[in-house]
């Protein structure tokens, strides 16, 4: 069976010379962009239809800096696709006018999404004897390329529809960049947000593909779930965890203590790994009450199964906290930064995981 999915294709870069279409367009927008003067035309048999042709990036800007200052009324319904020179219009998705302007307010942004001008970062995880025995991996700028804000570039790409293309290709950039660091028998934790996977069993093909082309082992492997949205379909969240377990790979859940990822959240979902909030893990040494809490999702985790490792530890106290509280893996500051290469070579009990 074929599947089309117009979040999942490469997001082309906007070409210097090209034809724009836009749809649908009643009789008083379709009187004013003829007044502009532009090349346009109706497609036929569309009176609905219209398209216009550029021979410049600036031209196309202009163009739509005049359509974005429009009132809203006449643009909120508009759909937009943009042709290139050797573009099929027919085969190209389309996107909705307010897509289209976001894009344009953060072309720079936009230019690293659609390049893919970033790499992965390593930050390592220890066990209870502070052995290196995995690590997370995190989107960062590529070197001698702009600086960017990963959380800003997500929003950016919520923004422009392109979220689910970033997710993708900052999956398989950590899955290709964990194939030339790290040897097998070390977990590598990779982020991926539930939105962007309508149907996981197509969607994900690329990642599974990707770990295959590498020739790596997919027990190797920890898909960890960050949405900062309200996850409202748990029956489809179980799916992608169903389907990332059916090929061997474990599965986690981030920042559980905090906002939506609650502890009945872990009742419901059993993930193999359950990554506790900094935000509890803060000062949790000196605060009853975080500790009442961490306990309880230790106490959960344990009924399922599930590993916990705390997160964001930067003091020596709140390690030994979690080392009493029965907490086996950590991550922060105490043990090591996001970095560009793994930490420096030392004892791995990778057996731990």
């Amino acid at each position: 069976m074929n599947h089309i999915c117009s979040t999942c294709m490469p997001v082309r870069p906007i070409e210097d010379w090209g034809t724009v279409y836009l749809r649908p367009i009643g009789q008083m927008l379709g009187r004013l962009i003829e007044e502009q003067g532009w090349a346009c035309g109706r497609e036929q048999g569309n009176k609905n239809s219209l398209f216009f042709s550029y021979t410049s990036k600036e031209q196309f800007l202009d163009m739509a800096e005049w359509l974005n200052s429009l009132p809203v009324e006449w643009t909120d319904a508009l759909e937009v696709k943009i042709a290139g020179e050797n573009s099929r219009p027919e085969l190209l998705p389309w996107l909705p006018f307010t897509q289209l302007a976001a894009r344009f307010q953060h072309m720079d942004m936009v230019g690293i999404i659609t390049r893919e001008r970033f790499t992965s970062f390593l930050q390592p995880i220890v066990d209870h004897g502070e052995n290196i025995v995995a690590y997370e991996f995190l989107l960062r700028p590529a070197p001698g390329e702009a600086s960017f804000n990963p959380f800003e570039l997500f929003d950016v790409a919520r923004r422009t529809g392109m979220h689910s293309f970033l997710d993708r290709s900052a999956r398989i950039s950590a899955i290709r960049r964990s194939s030339e660091v790290l040897p097998k028998g070390i977990k590598r934790f990779i982020n991926f947000l539930p939105s962007s996977i309508y149907n996981p069993e197509y969607c994900l093909t690329h990642t599974f593909a990707a770990i295959q082309r590498y020739d790596l082992d997919p027990q190797d492997f920890v898909f960890e779930v960050v949405e900062t949205e309200k996850i409202n379909d748990m029956a489809h969240l179980q799916r992608i965890f169903n389907v990332y377990r059916s090929r061997g790979i474990s599965v986690a859940l981030d920042d559980v203590g905090s906002g939506y990822s609650t502890p009945e959240l872990l009742s419901l979902l059993k993930p193999d790994y359950v990554k506790i909030d900094r935000g509890l893990i803060d000062r949790c040494d000196e605060s009853p009450e975080k500790q009442r809490k961490i306990r309880e999702i230790v106490e959960r985790s344990e009924e399922f199964g599930g590993r916990v490792l705390a997160e964001g530890i930067e003091r020596r106290g709140e390690y030994e906290y979690c080392l009493s509280s029965g907490i086996p893996l950590a991550q922060g500051y105490l043990f090591g930064r996001p970095q560009a290469e793994p930490a420096a070579a030392g004892p791995v009990g990778h057996q731990a995981l």
